[in-house]
This record gives C-alpha cells, structure tokens and sequence, in this order.
C-alpha cells in the first residue's frame, strides 16, 4: 500500500482519488461507493475477506501491480457493518457526492461519515437491550475523569474518581462500546481484554479547548450550570470525546444538549469482582440468563429495560430518592394498577434512539411512523396517571406532554405502511402535497391521458386515423397519414416525417411530455425534500420530546418493579440513615426463582454489636448463596425496589464487596490464589463501616498454615480496625474462636443432617458454628469412586485420633492457631487449646512453626502478613 501511495501519478485517476482518502483514514476501512457497491482496495480488502468471510479479488492493474479488491452490496451495507463493528473494528463510509452524467473523470466522492463501535445510532448496527456508549478517560495525578456518550439517545455525563481500582469498576460498570485514552497514558489495566480502544493524541485532552468545545456545543458562557465545573480532569476527557464525536459523524449533534454530573459519592460503588460475582445483568459464563436483570426485566419497551440495566449497575444512596421510588412503585402495585399502563407502553417505540436518529438527520421512514405511533399513545397515559398521588408518577405525568401537532402532522404526512427506505419513494401520504400528488398521477396515469388524448383529437379534427403514440427518441406524438397530414390544425407542429405518415406534437402534448418522461424522478424529488422538511420540522420540538422519552422510560420501569414485587413476593424495604440491616425471611430472588425445591428463607440481622458473622457449614449447603442473597437485597433496596422479604429494614451502606469463588488471570500472568489476594486487598484497604462485605474461603488457594494464617488476620482486621458489615464464610472452624476474643463477631452456620451415611442439607441459618465440615458425604454425592470414600473414611479415623504417621496428609481439623488470648476452639470439643501446635508429626518442632508461633497477627498489616507468608513457604521448602 505504501510503495503504490509514494507514487501516485502513476495510478489511474480513480485510484489516486482512492489513495487521497484512504491517506486521510489511515485507521479505518474505507468503503468506497462505485455504482451499486463498496469496494475495499490493497490492504483494506484482505482485511475485509478475512473479517466478513467475501472474496478477495483484483481489479486490474495500477502503477503495474494487481490490485487486490472486495466488494459488498451498498444495499446490504447493514449487516456487513454490524459484524466490522463487533469486530471493535471503524469504517469510514465514502459515497458518490457527484452526477456521473456531468463528471470528467471520476465522479467525486466524500467520507460522509465513519462508523466506529462507540459512535452508533443505525438500529441495525446495536443490541436494542444494552446501552452502547463512547468512553473517554483522562488521568491527572492520582483522579481519573471519566466522561461518557449514548450517541444514540445523546445522553452525556462525566464524573471522577480517585486510583485505579475505582476507575475500572467505573469501566466494568459503563462496559464501553469504544474507549478513548491519551496517548501518554501509561497504564495498561485500562485497556486490559478490551476492544475499540483508541488512543488520542494528548492536545485533545487539553482543558481550554475542552471548554471551548463544550460551551460551544451547549451554547452557554461556561459549565457552572451543570454542576461540573470543577471537574477540570473529567471536562477534559469530555473534550476529546465530543470533538471524536462530531469528527465521525461529519454532522452536528442537536440532541447532545446537556452535561449530566455522576456524584461518585450518590452511589453505592462496586469493583469488577463484585458485579462479576453477584451476577448483576452477566452470569458467569458471559450470558444473561438467570441474572438478576433477566428476573426483573418484564420492561414494555427496549428503553425501559436499558435504564432498568443501568439502574442495577448504579444503586443510589440518596433516600428522598430512593423512597419516591418506592412510593411510586407501592401506588403502581395497588389494585394492579401496573397492568393498564404495561398494556399501553408496549405500543411504545424505542423513542430514545428515534429521536437520536431523527437529530442526526438519519431517521428512516419507519423510525417516523413508530414516532407518531408511540405520541399518539400518550393521551392514554396521562389518562392513566391522572389520579396519581405519588409525587414521582405526578413528575412523570407533567413531562410526558401529549403532542397532538406533532401527531397530526405524521398523520397527514405518512403512509401507514411506509417502506424501509425513502430512496424508492412510496412514503409521504396521497392528499399532503398537491405537487407531488400530480406529479404521481401523471407518472401513473400517463396511459389514460394518451387515450382521452386521441379520442379528444379524433372528434377535433374529425380524423378518424389519427393515433397518439411515443418512442424513445422523438417522445409523443400525433400521426396523421400522409393524404390526411394537409389537413391538420394549425397548433400542430410537424416533428417527423415518415414515408406514409407525418408527426406531429402540440403545445398541450408537448408540456405533457414534459412533465410525464420526468414525473418519476421528480416525484421522488420532490418525495425526499418533502421528507427532510419532515425531520426539520419534528426537529424543532426535540428536547421536549427528549424529555418525554426519559420519562415514559422510567415509568416503564417503576411499573415493571410494581409488576415483579407482586409476581415475586417482594416486600417493601424501610430505608434507614442509620446503620444496620435486619432481614427477616429473606431469600435468593433468583435461585428461588429457578430450583425446583421450596425455597428456605434466611434472617440477617447487622447492628453495632453484630457487624461480623462467622458462617461456617458444609458445601453445598447453601452458605454462597445466603451470602449473595445479602448482597441482592440490600442492592435492590438502593436501586428503590421492593426485596424478597418478609420485612426488612436497610441502612444505607457506601460499597458493596464480594470475595467469591476462585479464578485466574492467565493473560495476565496471575494465579487463582493471587487473584483471591488482590481482591481481599482491594476490600481491605477500601471498605468502611458503611460497607457491606462478602468474603468466602479466604485462604484456601494456598497450604493450611499459610491460608489458615491469612484467614484468621483478614477477618480481625475487618473486625477490628474496618468494623464493616461483614460475611465472612469459611471451612477453617479455628476461626469460630474469634467471638470470644473480639466484640461484634457471632458465629452462624447452615445445618445440614445425616442419614444413612448420607446428608440432607437443611439451608437453614442456625446461630452458632457448624460441628463438622461433611466433606466426605459430599464427596460421595459428587460421585467419587466408593473405593476412594474408604480410604479416606479410613485416614480421616486415624487423623482424628492423632494415629498419623509422618508423611501422611494433615487434616485441617488437626491444625491449631494460636493468638495472645487464647488458642482456637477444636472443630468437635469447641474448647480451648494450649497455644502450642501440635499432633501433626512426632518429631522436633519446624523452623516454620516457630516463626508462626511467634507472630502476633494484631501488629501485621494485610501486606506484612502477606510477606510473612511467602517466608513461611521459604522455611517450610528447606
């Protein structure tokens, strides 16, 4: 590509057009309009045969060499895009802006738009059920800011954070389309298995154009009134997002009209870890089934169930907030009030990226008749609403406007099937245009008017020979023969002379003619400026009708919580400023959902005294689960849902934290257990005692000394310096000591019972720590050979009497950590033991037990304890 660009002269003058634009886009694919198709040329068309599965061809020759070609149909140019931009992949869309009739040389040509993966508003090209959202970040010290754009519904926000961590659990959450970085930025985590990121130069990240380009944009003397002027970090990221915007879509941005500020302090935030984990709207294996908004989305319209996504990803700490919400949801649920207005709202189109469309002046027919469709609901749902009391469904009421010109107008002026496209006509109704309504009938009735014509001229002249004809090259005429020709009237004009016959035209039939060999393509003219009028005109009302959409949106959601709180049980949550959460009965909203046995509901009780529970139990008994229940509830409770409850009351918490469940990092270089390690180090070092903190088996990804070790100091500093409201779930039954020795700790356990050598797991939470692990009866549900149950049935006798010899596996039952007060009770006596280890070998004590013993896990921090450890692991490897 380079060695035939050096030389351009020596390409054919289409070719060094080509050259010339593709130097313009050197990052993107130009799809070059020629006639009815995009071609792709030299590197562009092998990238595109591999990417879209079409055959790479030549072209002839330039500058000597072969030019390697492919090709797409410009009418099936939708589908191809859409698979370029899951590919992370931009284009830049090139078309014929010249008459090919008029043109010497080739015909020009323009990049009238780029497409890229963060940028897009064509419905065919987005997953109607996501938000699909351009991301910049700019970095300056240790804030990051952060701004964001829905090109398709123009909804543009900025916020800022502080460290790493907090920018990319902001990332996890907004999970962009396309992130925009600056370039000097060195900090490779962002851009860590992620697509469409796009380094930017840094002046684009500069403060005083950011500003300029903003107030400009906004049409205001600076940002003070939205609230973000301070955020000098964040404008700047907004920016560089807002010139890349208008840089792709060659267009201005009317519906981008205002900057929303995210207070990052309004919100209960959540790392990756912990939305991974909880399964908010992803399950584990990348899909949406049996999450949390899969259960929830009932939604009637594809914007409702965009903002219902987005209110779960960003639970709110503001109470006012938070119980107008519910006190719209409680009016909503009353007398199933949800129903009539679920009816209504399924009429209702995705208005949100209608009217983004309708802005960008790339509105297609259909986008317009469901525009006048879903406004035409809206009479019906202030009906709907008309006694409403809740003051939020009485804010909802006021901003959803009816907007009868708006309707009337489409009315009038579409089809009520129109077409796909405007390009073949057939889209501006019969009796809206009188021009275009003659034109129509000409181009239609044009057979008609040639017979009405001749019988007409027949009576005239009293010629009963005569005949109105037309050919290609000399259009309409009237024939006479050659003996009836002298007497013709004197408005015929001789046009052809034929050897029996003569031709004539008159003034009537030569404006005729005129009109009807044109009436096509003018009517179709006429048709696409009767069209853009249309868009100018909805145009001119866009912001109300913006406000609207948001609005239905959120009433689409509040009445589809209505609708699941009465399908699901769900009871309405006190909200409390004070601390402490207390859960009667509460359940799994998911898991109850999809097990075929009945659902055992669990009580969770958090207060200043009790701010630490110790759950212990087997596997599979049900401990993630109660857990994750925890987390689910009180995050519905901060998006301003009801709770799967029997009653609850919730004091609003700052964070949520989960440390669940073992993975790995393999692209990035990190074992399961250094996964776990940068988790629990995340928590403790960001958790406060407003915060509600998941953790399950911490330790278990290392040797029982070390995991025992890290366990046990984790859980005393949570409970003793974060004082957080704290799940601390483990098989280490040393730990269920720690209640006699510090305050706020209580041991709970889910029981479970045997019977024939087998278990029933019973989920029930019991106070107090569990007897026994039953490690071996679930073994033997998870089909483990009957041979290999003996053996270990055999060992674990001989462990549990102290019979072991050197060499043999250690049991954790056997494994003892000692701490100034006291030493941890035994799993079966449940009592004290002298803080010496003992009865894993009869010989001398290990240099690694000594240095254990003389640890005092009060005086380590999380990083001290965990250099402590890989000391231990050197010791115990000599």
């Amino acid at each position: 590509m380079l060695k035939n660009a050096e030389s351009p002269n020596a390409h054919t003058p289409m070719m060094q057009q080509y050259l010339r634009i593709k130097a313009q886009h050197p990052h993107e694919l130009v799809f070059y309009r020629m006639g009815d198709f995009y071609e792709l040329f030299y590197e562009d068309a092998k990238r595109a045969a591999q990417l879209l599965d079409v055959t790479l061809t030549a072209r002839g020759k330039s500058n000597g060499e072969p030019i390697p070609m492919a090709g797409i149909p410009y009418h099936a140019a939708d589908g191809y895009l859409a698979k370029l931009v899951r590919a992370g992949v931009s284009v830049a869309i090139c078309e014929q802006i010249g008459d090919p009739a008029t043109s010497k040389g080739p015909v020009e040509r323009k990049v009238m738009r780029i497409v890229t993966p963060g940028t897009l508003s064509d419905e065919a090209l987005m997953d109607a059920g996501r938000d699909n959202l351009l991301v910049a970040v700019h970095q300056h010290d240790d804030t990051y800011g952060i701004a964001s754009l829905d090109m398709a519904s123009g909804r543009f926000l900025v916020l800022e954070v502080q460290g790493l961590d907090a920018v990319l659990g902001e990332l996890q959450r907004l999970d962009p389309a396309e992130l925009l970085i600056n370039d000097d930025l060195t900090t490779p985590e962002l851009e860590e298995q992620r697509r469409g990121v796009r380094r930017r130069a840094p002046w684009e990240f500069e403060l005083d154009t950011a500003r300029r380009l903003l107030t400009q944009q906004f049409g205001t003397q600076d940002l003070a009134g939205f609230g973000c002027d301070h955020l000098h970090t964040a404008i700047a990221a907004a920016g560089c997002l807002l010139n890349y915007a208008r840089e792709t879509q060659r267009t201005a941005l009317p519906h981008v009209r205002c900057l929303s500020f995210e207070n990052h302090d309004q919100a209960v935030m959540m790392d990756p870890a912990t939305r991974r984990n909880l399964e908010l709207d992803t399950n584990m294996g990348g899909g949406e089934e049996n999450t949390l908004f899969s259960l929830l989305n009932h939604t009637a319209t594809a914007m409702g169930g965009r903002l219902l996504r987005r209110w779960l990803n960003r639970p709110l700490r503001e109470r006012t907030v938070l119980q107008a919400r519910q006190d719209a949801v409680a009016e909503i649920q009353s007398n199933y009030g949800y129903e009539p207005l679920q009816n209504i709202l399924k009429r209702v189109g995705d208005l949100e990226r209608i009217l983004g469309r309708l802005a960008l002046r790339s509105a297609r027919p259909r986008d317009l008749s469901r525009l006048y469709a879903s406004l035409a609901c809206y009479p019906e749902v202030q009906a709907a609403l008309r006694q409403a009391e809740a003051p939020k469904l009485q804010q909802l009421a006021h901003t959803i406007s009816e907007f009868p010109k708006q309707v009337a107008l489409l009315e009038r002026a579409l089809e009520e099937n129109p077409p796909v496209v405007i390009r073949d006509g057939g889209v501006i109704a019969a009796g809206y245009d009188e021009e275009l309504d003659e034109l129509r009938n000409i181009s239609t009735n044009a057979g008609q008017y040639l017979v009405d014509l001749e019988t007409r001229e027949r009576e005239r002249t009293g010629i009963n020979t005569l005949k109105v004809g037309y050919n290609r090259v000399h259009g309409y005429f009237i024939e006479l023969s050659r003996s009836q020709a002298e007497h013709a009237p004197a408005d015929y004009i001789r046009r052809q002379t034929l050897k029996n016959a003569e031709r004539f035209i008159t003034p009537e039939l030569k404006g005729f003619e005129d009109k009807a060999l044109s009436a096509k393509s003018r009517a179709l003219a006429r048709e696409k400026a009767l069209y853009e009028e249309l868009l100018d005109s909805l145009g001119e009302d866009l912001i109300p009708l913006q406000e609207s959409a948001a609005a239905v949106a959120e009433l689409d959601v509040l009445s589809t919580l209505a609708e699941r709180a009465d399908s699901l049980g769900f009871c309405r949550p006190a909200l409390s400023e004070e601390p402490g959460i207390a859960i009667d009965e509460g359940r799994h909203p998911v898991v109850e959902q999809v097990t075929d046995a009945p659902f055992v509901p669990n009580d969770l009780n958090f207060s200043a005294e009790r701010h630490m529970l110790i759950v212990t139990g087997p596997n599979m008994g049900g401990k993630s689960t109660y857990m994750r229940q925890a987390a689910l509830i009180v995050l519905l409770a901060h998006v301003g849902s009801f709770v799967p409850a029997r009653q609850a009351r919730i004091g609003l918490v700052d964070r949520i934290f989960t440390r669940i469940g073992s993975s790995d990092d393999l692209a990035g270089g990190r074992s399961t257990f250094m996964v776990e390690m940068t988790e629990t180090a995340n928590i403790l070092h960001n958790a406060t005692p407003r915060s509600l903190v998941l953790m399950d088996e911490i330790g278990r990804g290392t040797s029982t000394f070390d995991g025992l070790a890290l366990a046990w100091a984790c859980a005393r500093y949570l409970a003793e310096q974060v004082k957080a409201y704290t799940l601390f779930a483990t098989h280490y039954f040393e730990l269920t000591s720690l209640p006699e020795q510090l305050p706020g700790i209580v041991n709970v356990h889910l029981d479970a019972t045997e019977h024939q050598d087998s278990i029933v797991f019973l989920h029930k939470v019991q106070e107090g720590p569990a007897s026994k692990s039953y490690g071996l009866q679930v073994a033997k549900l998870a089909g483990i050979p009957t041979d290999v149950l003996q053996r270990a049935r055999e060992q674990l006798d001989l462990l549990e009497r102290g019979e072991h010899q050197r060499g043999q596996p250690e049991s954790e039952a056997s494994v003892r950590v000692p701490t100034p007060q006291t030493a941890a009770p035994s799993q079966k006596s449940q009592k004290p033991e002298t803080p010496i280890q003992t009865g894993l070998f009869d010989a001398e004590p290990h240099p690694a037990l000594e240095a254990l013993s003389a640890l005092d896990p009060d005086e380590l921090t999380p990083r001290e304890a965990l250099d402590r450890m890989y000391q231990l692991k050197q010791l115990l490897s000599k």
